[in-house]
């Protein structure tokens, strides 16, 4: 996977924050029996620092006899994370660090069968498995909450990265090759294939990237950050297996490693392996990968781009995007790139911010530039800020409003309220805690470390805090010295503009058939023939059984049989509310959210509820206005979310729940103010400001827009689901590309008048009390108060005078179990579900056309729903359809990105591909797929496999937060859950041949395709596709 690591947000940093004092925990107290200077099968220890403020013990250690740098956190968390990084420095564009990131997965000595990184996901219990390649370095991680597991792993993983196969065949399928348009048919064209040129190809049609990506290479243009390390797609056909595997040679060496574990497993197993698997058979090197500081310019410099043009922008004449980037100090030296970073935030978070205030407010523009804000993931930092969505004619306006702000900040400085509530958001978010802890840190510190930056400095955040406030209080003046010094008086300053070419994609295939043909005109008939057989040599190695017996695997009777229930506890508040209330480790953190029905709605309100729930808590209310909403939020609260939500039923496919939910988090000292705010939010928000209204709008629609190329299997899943249930329909309304397509139009009107009008319409059927539930996950200490302030939000919340009555009629009632506060039965709360009786599920196939290069499939098929008995075979059977069939014949022979089959919740069997350059190709594969299943071509270890996949999903971690939100969003209890864990460990192969037949095969049941991607002409000939 290509990724431009980013430092976290500030507000997801350290997001795994332990209680407020410190506490001994075994995994620290074994850490801190080690002493400095000891040595551990080949390792010297160099420091041990307890951080108490993280309730972790960090341990740095170096490799004696390659300089190996090891990184170690204990922590009493069982998700342990293992990751190894090496710094990979590319000269030129032809992505080669992310070529080699696939093919190393692809074999190694001790594990030789084909792509055992793959294989591995189906024989292992890991909560994450992935491989990254950053602009200057590429991190292979895992976690996993299993010992036997954390070591099959790592052994993979080691062998993996120092000693893989570098077969020729594997470069050719997963970074470039060409071959015949039809492998078996020497007639046929000459093409490029390759899972990394196509995935290249697919990251470029996102405009926000191609943006980031000029951005890096003309910012920073003296070494590695000018070239693309993921590779361009017109680059890759210069890459040559040979000098694969010399930057292999070169960079995936010890002595250029930095390997990093965290968690409870202790610290000398993991030493051990690593000694005895990899690092005793390498000797010390002296690596050439270092990054050279960047030369500083003596004037600033301005460049243009182009790009594809936006089918979903509000405005085509307004399709430019310019911003202003300043190239800011080193990342190793911490505390500068803590104050810039939270400096950043001061600067363009949130409705009080200057920049917010300047550009965003200004109407020019619909938001800011891509890669806005702080960026820390190149050895020097950078800091950007600008619009896209504005007219041409207003580059210049622009750059005039940036150096106006900029000189405004400097005179006027930073309130100190809003200073105090960046602190408070860096104090809530430490206490949050996730269950991915452990790979948050290693993607927080990989940046700095990688160039020599201190990783315990980085993570004592809490120092970094005590000292930013002592500058402050000793200089008043020290945020705004920051931003003369680093924005008005920095000449190394780039202002890139980029706007679309309406021939971008016509002039890309041209440029690639030019490619094409350069390579073409060199061959010999030799060459030819060897490029025939090659290819048929692929697509037989491809085919063949993969005997993966030589991977070491864990077995399902290493599973635990039962699931650990969830205690929950709920009762009525305010004489008919149900509050389910669940006790949690959440160190001094509140979490309160509230579900209420959209049963009374009329349908034509309906397609606005993502619109309301997205502008809700930006609009103001009671005696605050919008910007005073947003300060009250950021001092009072870890943020406060609203989402519409279409929830199936778990035993009929027909009937679902449809409402909003809303969700916050707050200090415990802050329960309630917080809940004083959702009183004001529910009871008296504001929906009269048109021009605030306008500018939400307008950031609402442009994100959307943005988001089709990263996302576009999903809205394409969505889209053929949307006429197999009822559900289906209400979810393509909310969150399909009809939602983007209305946003468009709404984003188009010159007066908005009357969409605005809508929201306090809306308001008057979801703002009440009339059928809600509640939940708070808290500490026990803290229910007692929670309760209380729950009791008064809710008496303080608005009734219908009159009883609405329910636009579908057809209700299903299903009772919610409960106690009275007394602790006494009493009649049960229900849940109200709706159904449509005259619904006939029915297909649809859509084409939405695109001007991408490549395609996003999807195909929906009409299963059946969580509690019924098939249901657990056809979740094991889409995990080996992935597994042994589609990974094959879309990414491998296909050259997708990705692909696959999951069944969803909704009782909805989904296949899909990302990043495809095949359309009607796929969907002949995922027919194909489903002859596999019904030919029962899988063996029993396939199953126990697939199996070992579904239960590492199943039993992934949960955090305190979420602990019971399966009961109170989807009213699935504690034994329901045991009862499809039971019915999963008893798939039998019979099962699986029997759900293929009776649902998956053709004619069966009704089945929903859609595509998005570029023109089609056998779509365009077939009238059964509805083409948008």
């Amino acid at each position: 996977m290509w990724s431009r690591w980013k430092l976290l947000d500030l507000g997801r940093r350290f997001v795994n924050y332990k209680p407020w004092r410190w506490r001994s925990s075994g995994a620290c107290d074994r850490a801190l029996e080690y002493k400095v200077g000891d040595k551990i099968h080949g390792f010297t220890i160099d420091q041990i620092t307890p951080i108490p403020d993280l309730f972790l013990v960090a341990m740095k250690l170096s490799h004696d006899s390659t300089g190996a740098k090891y990184f170690h956190v204990a922590r009493e968390d069982a998700n342990n994370l293992f990751s190894v990084q090496f710094r990979t420095t590319p000269m030129d564009s032809s992505g080669v660090p992310h070529v080699l990131e696939h093919t190393v997965l692809c074999g190694s000595k001790k594990y030789p069968c084909r792509d055992p990184f793959f294989k591995m996901l189906n024989r292992s219990l890991a909560t994450f498995m992935n491989a990254f390649t950053a602009s200057d370095y590429t991190l292979y991680p895992f976690s996993t909450q299993n010992s036997k597991d954390f070591q099959n792993l790592l052994s993979v993983y080691l062998d993996a990265v120092f000693f893989p196969c570098l077969r020729e065949l594997d470069f050719w399928q997963e970074g470039w090759r060409l071959e015949h348009e039809n492998p078996s048919d020497p007639q046929s064209r000459l093409v490029f294939k390759g899972v990394v040129f196509n995935e290249m190809k697919g990251a470029f049609t996102d405009n926000e990237r191609i943006f980031s990506q000029s951005l890096q290479n003309q910012l920073l243009p003296d070494h590695t950050y000018s070239v693309v390390s993921g590779g361009s797609p017109l680059s890759i056909p210069d890459l040559s297996w040979e000098q694969l595997k010399q930057f292999h040679a070169t960079h995936y060496h010890p002595s250029n490693a930095r390997f990093f574990t965290y968690g409870n497993l202790p610290l000398e197993q993991h030493l051990r392996q690593i000694q005895e698997e990899a690092l005793n058979k390498f000797q010390r090197t002296e690596p050439n990968t270092a990054v050279p500081a960047q030369k500083l310019w003596d004037t600033p410099r301005e460049y243009h781009v182009t790009c594809g043009p936006d089918k979903f922008a509000t405005d085509p004449t307004k399709q430019t995007t310019i911003g202003v980037s300043f190239l800011l100090p080193d990342i190793t030296d911490i505390f500068e790139s803590f104050t810039l970073s939270l400096l950043s935030s001061l600067l363009i978070d949130g409705p009080n911010s200057p920049f917010y205030k300047a550009l965003i407010e200004s109407g020019l523009g619909t938001d800011f530039s891509p890669d806005v804000g702080y960026n820390g993931h190149t050895r020097e930092a950078f800091f950007s800020v600008g619009l896209q969505g504005i007219s041409d004619t207003h580059i210049e306006m622009v750059k005039e409003i940036i150096n106006k702000t900029i000189d405004e900040i400097i005179e006027k400085g930073f309130e100190d309220n809003r200073v105090e509530a960046l602190l408070q958001k860096i104090e809530i978010q430490m206490k949050h805690q996730s269950t991915s802890f452990g790979l948050a840190l290693s993607s927080y510190i990989a940046s700095c470390w990688n160039h020599e930056g201190d990783p315990i400095e980085l993570l004592n955040l809490g120092g970094q805090v005590t000292r930013f406030r002592k500058c402050l209080k000793e200089n008043p003046k020290f945020l705004q010295e920051k931003v003369k010094q680093y924005f008005k008086n920095n000449q190394h300053r780039l202002t890139l503009s980029m706007n679309p070419d309406e021939k971008y994609y016509e002039k890309q295939a041209q440029m690639e058939s030019e490619k094409l043909k350069e390579k073409i005109d060199c061959l010999s008939m030799e060459d030819k023939r060897h490029i025939y057989e090659k290819g048929l040599e692929l697509q037989a190695s491809q085919s063949k059984p993969q005997d993966a017996t030589c991977l070491p695997a864990l077995k399902v009777s290493d599973i635990e049989p039962n699931l650990p229930f969830t205690e929950l506890e709920t009762t009525l508040a305010a004489g008919e509310i149900p509050v389910q209330y669940c006790a949690q480790p959440t160190n001094g953190v509140v979490y309160f959210r509230a579900f209420s029905s959209l049963n009374t709605l009329p349908e034509e309100l309906r397609p606005y509820v993502p619109l309301f729930c997205s502008v809700l808590t930006k609009m103001g209310c009671g005696i605050y206005d919008y910007r005073e909403q947003a300060q009250q939020i950021e001092l009072k609260t870890g943020g406060m979310s609203v989402s519409p939500h279409v929830i199936p039923d778990d035993s009929d496919l027909d009937i679902y729940e449809q409402g909003v939910l809303f969700s916050s988090l707050c200090l415990d000292r802050n329960l309630s103010d917080m809940m004083h705010l959702w009183s004001e939010i529910f009871n008296n928000p504001h929906f009269e400001d048109e021009e605030h209204f306008k500018v939400l709008v307008k950031m609402s629609a442009q994100e959307l827009s943005n988001g089709i190329a990263n996302s576009g299997h999903l809205y394409a899943s969505i889209r053929a689901s949307r006429t197999l249930t009822p559900a289906g329909d209400l979810l393509e309304t909310f969150s399909g590309m009809d939602q983007v397509r209305l946003m468009k139009r709404v984003a188009e009107m010159p007066d908005i008048k009357s969409v605005l009008r809508k929201l306090p319409r809306i308001k008057k059927y979801l703002l009440n009390c009339d059928n809600m539930r509640c939940s708070v996950n808290a500490t026990p200490q803290q229910m007692s108060q929670a309760g209380k302030e729950v009791e008064i939000f809710l008496k303080n919340l608005g009734r219908s005078k009159k009883e609405r009555k329910f636009v579908r009629p057809h209700v299903i009632e299903k009772p919610i179990d409960c106690k009275s506060i007394d602790g006494n039965l009493v009649n049960h709360p229900t849940r109200k579900l709706v159904t449509d009786p005259t619904f006939k599920p029915c297909q649809m196939k859509t084409h939405f056309v695109l001007p991408f290069p490549v395609n996003y499939v999807g195909e929906g098929v009409r299963t059946v729903p969580y509690s019924h008995p098939d249901y657990a075979s056809l979740r094991i059977l889409a995990r080996l359809m992935t597994a042994k069939f589609l990974h094959t014949e879309i990414r491998e022979k296909g050259g997708a990105y990705g692909g696959g089959a999951k069944l969803g919740t909704n009782g909805i069997f989904t296949f899909y591909s990302y990043r495809d350059p095949n359309s009607v190709q796929t969907l002949q594969s995922f027919e194909k797929a489903v002859s596999w299943a019904k030919s029962g071509k899988f063996t029993e270890a396939d199953i126990e496999e697939a199996k070992l996949s579904v239960f590492s999903a199943v039993d992934a971690p949960i955090a305190p937060s979420d602990k019971g939100m399966d009961h109170f969003l989807y009213g699935l209890s504690n034994e329901m859950k045991q009862g499809h864990r039971e019915k999963l460990f008893g798939v039998s192969r019979e099962q699986l041949i029997n759900v293929s037949n009776k649902y998956l095969r053709s004619g069966q049941s009704t089945r929903g395709l859609a595509i998005l991607g570029p023109d089609n002409s056998n779509i365009e000939k077939d009238p059964s596709w509805v083409i948008r």
